[in-house]
């Protein structure tokens, strides 16, 4: 089988996964394994699409910064001295070494190799012997920025100068879980990203998948929140973001072996909102996992057709990292969390194998998929748009 599957006839055959969800199909598996669609999926996606990168707290301070990649483009995060936040190229550019690695405080940027320092917003404030280069001027020089948008404490960047704003389009999933206030809540910063050797897509569809709950998940850790109590809010056009809730036996359910929250409880959701677990999807980089009392968010770096990184981060109502027995108790917590994302990623692992299989099928779905059907919608439409202006050569 090619590895190239960009023709006419392939993007046709994406329309029947853009039908509603008791009638459609899967995408074709090349659009999971194919590296040369990968890169047709930069440019329709990476390039012009908001790509979470973290949260504000994670640069909190003047000089507080930290790095991240997408489509492996390495960047630095941070907090200049008039408090401004800032996206900025990793680097260097004299001789493209990175000028930045992790997290930290920090005054300017020193380049390692040949000490180039920038300034926190980019500018090149040094540059050693390079007095006798011809026509090189410092104030010319800077690393390149990346274009910004905070949506709820959620760091955003884009690559096109000209996309249109996040939010906006986001206002629906916003209404939705607007008594979390995540804007507000607390967490502790971040681990390095986990890798993971199946396409980014595999693991935004397990991230929102309501019809394996019951039966990979099946046992006392998730029967509470079972398959059949999900249910998948109406997609506005043009929306950036697909929903989808899983009612609750009991209120504050919690995936631990109480079956119940053991943290406090965000302050102001309703009796409702507390008989439920939320997921949110923002593609191509955000999943957020909404419990009554915690919040998993988890963001997707993709990296070529078969591999992708993913960072986990949690976040709580304020406060809650004040209790007494925090530590305990997210121990607790987590032991137990853990458990269920070691079944989803040995299922993730094997269905890229299944992927790559020349009896890798274009399956149908079940109602409990409609989540999967959303995402169809927002990538396909890209998709085609992006095809439709290669093929009229823009």
């Amino acid at each position: 089988m090619t590895d190239n599957p960009l023709n006419e006839e392939f993007f046709q055959s994406l329309e029947s996964s853009v039908v509603d969800v008791l009638d459609a199909e899967t995408l074709p598996p090349a659009c999971y394994t194919s590296e040369a669609f990968f890169e047709f999926e930069k440019e329709a996606l990476f390039n012009h699409e908001w790509l979470c990168v973290g949260r504000v707290e994670q640069v909190k301070n003047p000089g507080d910064y930290f790095t991240v990649t997408h489509i492996n483009e390495p960047l630095i995060i941070c907090r200049t001295r008039e408090n401004e936040l800032k996206a900025l190229s990793a680097v260097c550019q004299h001789r493209a070494m990175l000028v930045a690695e992790g997290r930290g405080n920090t005054r300017g940027f020193v380049c390692p190799y040949h000490h180039w320092t920038y300034a926190l917003d980019g500018r090149l404030s040094g540059a050693p012997a390079m007095n006798k280069t011809c026509n090189f001027r410092r104030e010319d020089v800077r690393l390149p920025e990346i274009k910004t948008e905070v949506w709820e404490g959620f760091i955003f960047v884009n690559f096109d100068e000209n996309a249109a704003p996040l939010s906006p389009r986001l206002t629906t999933v916003q209404e939705t879980f607007k008594n979390y206030d995540l804007a507000n809540a607390e967490g502790p910063a971040p681990d390095e990203p986990l890798k993971f050797e199946w396409n980014w897509k595999v693991q935004m569809e397990n991230n929102n998948d309501g019809y394996h709950a019951s039966r990979l998940h099946q046992g006392p850790l998730h029967e509470f929140i079972p398959s059949e109590l999900c249910s998948f809010p109406p997609v506005p056009e043009g929306a950036a973001g697909y929903l989808r809730f899983n009612g609750a036996r009991h209120m504050d359910p919690a995936f631990n072996p109480t079956q119940k929250a053991v943290l406090p409880v965000f302050p102001k959701l309703t009796d409702e909102e507390r008989h439920r677990v939320m997921f949110a999807n923002v593609p191509p980089t955000l999943s957020l996992v909404m419990t009554s009392s915690m919040v998993i968010y988890l963001i997707l770096h993709a990296e070529s057709a078969q591999e992708h990184s993913m960072t986990i981060g949690l976040l709580m109502a304020p406060g809650a990292m004040e209790h007494p027995m925090f530590e305990e108790l997210m121990d607790f917590t987590m032991k137990h969390t853990i458990e269920i994302t070691s079944q989803d990623q040995h299922v993730d692992e094997l269905v890229q194998v299944g992927l790559n299989s020349r009896f890798a099928p274009r399956g149908r779905y079940s109602w409990q998929e409609q989540a999967q059907s959303d995402l169809n919608v927002w990538l396909v439409q890209r998709y085609k748009e992006t095809w439709d202006r290669m093929k009229a050569g823009a």
